[in-house]
């Protein structure tokens, strides 16, 4: 398993060793998502936000 920091509160991410870029987490402390950017180094970042389209 890896682990990193949360952007959002600065607790542990305890991640999977199969987690794949653009794989969408959960920080346990916070419970804000986050999204996997690279593994080599390991990267995440918040999630961006999924936007109503509004039937457009």
């Amino acid at each position: 398993m890896n682990t990193t920091e949360c952007p959002e509160c600065g607790g542990e991410v305890i991640m999977a060793a199969n987690v794949i870029v653009g794989e969408i987490i959960e920080c346990s402390d916070c419970g804000v998502e986050l999204e996997i950017t690279s593994l080599s180094p390991l990267s995440i970042e918040l999630a961006p936000e999924v936007e109503e389209d509004w039937g457009e």
